[in-house]
């Protein structure tokens, strides 16, 4: 083989494809026309079945870019994404829902125990301290209740909006059409640069044009 990759095991049923796409074309069956038993046309095939290197050389470089795509959506969808989560990506919706709600909590039982102190007459110094604690936690509570949904809302406007963050579903459509498309161009430039010379010059002899 010269001048091109290797033809890797799992495109060889392409291959086989093309020949047999080949050697049905009008030209190449006028060629055989002679051959009733199909002995010429079993062994051309085979003969160019032991040529598949030699042959598929001749469309080399559309069958590198195929096997680059080919690997590159591999590895895109096999490797994780390898980016630690954004702070308003990941840590916001956290602290969005456990900071109010611990803050709340605590003040909901500060101001009960402090006004609590205050009814029964015992305390009043602690019990003014607690209810102020509080009353300083619900405002906490309040404060990042607001923070975290606006956060919580910016994030999810900029993900709609930022280009190119596509569906799971779509990222795989398109690479998979990106695959189908250099799939195709090689497996084009293997019947016209490579099967289809092959076989007119290999032409059982007395059945040549």
């Amino acid at each position: 083989m010269i001048g091109g990759p290797a033809l890797r095991p799992q495109d060889r049923v392409d291959f086989e494809t093309v020949l047999d796409m080949a050697l049905a074309l009008t030209d190449v069956r006028a060629g055989l026309r002679d051959d009733l038993d199909r002995n010429s046309t079993t062994r051309l095939r085979a003969q160019a079945l032991g040529a598949a290197e030699e042959i598929a050389a001749a469309a080399g470089a559309e069958y590198r870019a195929y096997c680059a795509v080919r690997t590159a959506v591999g590895r895109r969808a096999s490797a994780p994404d390898g980016r630690f989560p954004a702070p308003d990506g990941a840590v916001w919706p956290v602290l969005a829902v456990l900071v109010p709600a611990v803050s709340a909590v605590a003040a909901a039982a500060l101001l009960l125990i402090g006004y609590g102190l205050r009814l029964v007459g015992q305390g009043e110094e602690f019990a003014a301290s607690v209810v102020t604690a509080g009353w300083m936690l619900a405002l906490v509570a309040a404060v990042t209740t607001a923070a975290g949904l606006w956060a919580l809302l910016h994030t999810a406007l900029r993900g709609r909006d930022e280009p190119g963050t596509a569906s799971p579903g779509a990222r795989g459509s398109a690479n998979g059409a990106d695959v189908e498309r250099a799939r195709e161009r090689w497996r084009e430039a293997l019947l016209e640069r490579g099967v289809l010379p092959y076989l007119r010059l290999h032409l059982p002899e007395p059945l040549a044009p």
